[in-house]
């Protein structure tokens, strides 16, 4: 408790310090942001996945006439879908191609007074469809912030945990991530923020309505991850030579708070994919959802990492950080019950707020953000050595992270000197 309050006393200080004369430091929620109207947990929508065999999206080959990239081939996929939707009674809304996963995935809405449930399993059933399944909802695993105005500074890095706990200044004299990309699924990250200005390779968003707007927990993610060093404003991120896919899979709703659907973060993750990121960063969770661990054993098959958020609430860590092969992390006080779970830095943790602003964040979505930017450092240290040391053996045993001992272990400390300091 005392070191936490102590870093309390010198994130105020510093931004106290760092205020134009005349101009008082305060608490403030930040301005209210233009919110996507995507489709709440009550909509009626269904996903269908439609089969492809090998054959079927392969460049060149023939289905329906067309390979399947090509028109003729996505019309004879569009006319299996329309077929199966006026079959039974159901409203074709779009057609999301996956061929990372050999399907096509197919939005339909059910009409209002038949079961979700049983519409799934019957078109599960179905020849042509792989499976079929809800839309299922999901939240980011952030506690309470304590939003601050902020002016320019850089006196943010002693009150980040990470900078004793972790021993920052140490690990960047030897990785800091140059030349790996992590892609940020999350709520929209502001690409203009002064400490991030630089860091985001690409933008994109798959979370319904276009709103242009940035959003909290997505920025705050991004900056701990990946906020610039040596640039006299904010904080260190953790691995600052990185860049950052900001993929907006999430959104902030009107009453507060950061929800995301499945077909947003499947989106995301097939996008991520497609473009081989490094390491997929997931500071969410939600139900059990065939899709998204689909694509999640994709990436981890191709050798991405995903770093995903544990949920506190249940036994089994949460989806998707029970996915066999993800890294599962929480921040410090998590119950004994949970097993296979890595321990980070995530109470009281300064981060980047849109707007130029900082703020303290709290929660196992921050402590997730710190262990992608760790597994970064690792990463690059084994393209820098030519080996290649296993995420999980460079990170140790589970429970709390020692930074430095994890880079001993990838080969960057060579006497491993650098232990975790308490």
């Amino acid at each position: 408790m005392a070191n936490r309050d102590h870093r309390k006393a010198v994130f105020a200080a510093a931004l106290l310090s760092a205020m134009l004369p005349g101009v008082a430091a305060h608490a403030a929620e930040a301005p209210a942001a233009a919110v996507a109207q995507a489709p709440e947990a009550d909509d009626r929508r269904i996903l269908v996945m439609l089969k492809l065999g090998a054959e079927h999206f392969h460049a060149g080959a023939d289905y329906g006439g067309g390979g399947y990239g090509d028109a003729v081939g996505q019309a004879a996929r569009m006319r299996e879908a329309r077929r199966i939707a006026k079959e039974h009674g159901l409203h074709l809304v779009e057609n999301w191609p996956m061929p990372v996963l050999g399907i096509d995935c197919v939005i339909m809405e059910v009409p209002v007074g038949r079961s979700l449930e049983t519409v799934t399993t019957e078109l599960s059933a179905l020849p042509d469809v792989a499976w079929s399944q809800p839309i299922n909802r999901f939240h980011v695993e952030g506690a309470k912030a304590v939003p601050m105005s902020a002016g320019p500074n850089d006196q943010l890095y002693a009150a980040q945990p990470a900078s004793q706990q972790w021993q920052l200044d140490r690990l960047h004299d030897f990785a800091t991530g140059r030349g790996i990309t992590i892609a940020v699924i999350d709520s929209r990250v502001d690409a203009a923020h002064p400490d991030l200005a630089g860091q985001i390779s690409t933008s994109e968003n798959f979370a319904g309505e276009a709103n242009r707007a940035a959003e909290r927990h997505g920025t705050g993610v991004a900056g701990i991850i990946a906020a610039r060093a040596n640039n006299s404003v904010g904080i260190v991120g953790v691995a600052p030579g990185a860049r950052v896919m900001a993929l907006r899979a999430c959104w902030e709703r009107p009453g507060g708070g950061t929800v995301c659907d499945s077909l947003s973060i499947a989106k995301a993750l097939s996008f991520a994919i497609e473009r081989r990121a490094n390491i997929i960063n997931l500071s969410l969770s939600g139900p059990d959802d065939r899709l998204i661990a689909a694509l999640i054993g994709i990436s981890l098959s191709r050798g991405a990492d995903v770093v995903a958020a544990v949920d506190s609430s249940r036994k089994d860590n949460g989806f998707p950080a029970s996915v066999p092969g993800v890294i599962a992390v929480a921040e410090k006080g998590l119950s004994p019950q949970h097993a296979h779970v890595y321990i980070a830095p995530g109470a009281d943790v300064p981060t980047t707020e849109p707007g130029g602003k900082w703020y303290l964040v709290n929660g196992s979505s921050y402590a997730a953000a710190h262990v992608s930017g760790l597994v970064a450092l690792i990463q690059q240290t084994n393209r820098a050595n030519g080996t290649h040391v296993a995420t999980s053996t460079a990170l140790g045993g589970r429970g709390e992270i020692d930074a430095c001992a994890a880079l001993a272990r990838a080969g960057s400390l060579v006497d491993g000197s650098c232990s975790l300091a308490r």
